[in-house]
């Protein structure tokens, strides 16, 4: 252990695969922005499809009940 001041430091050697361990999991948490766009873009068509098809539901149940009261 190295005393320098008030703050205690101990000296830690790395192999090499501790090293590439620690680089990995590091690199890992980095965002890929690109990703998040995909995501977003693939999310917006989702809920569009999903608007689309509540309509034409409703839009549906309205002609259908249109007929029937004209009959």
């Amino acid at each position: 252990m190295i005393n320098h001041g008030r703050t205690n430091y101990r000296e830690v050697s790395l192999d090499d695969e501790q090293k590439t361990e620690h680089t990995v999991s590091k690199n890992s948490s980095k965002v890929d922005l690109n990703n998040l766009i995909k995501k977003i873009k693939e999310e917006e068509k989702r809920s569009k499809r999903q608007n689309i098809v509540i309509s034409a539901a409703a839009l549906s149940a309205v002609a259908v009940f249109g007929i029937i009261l004209t009959l």
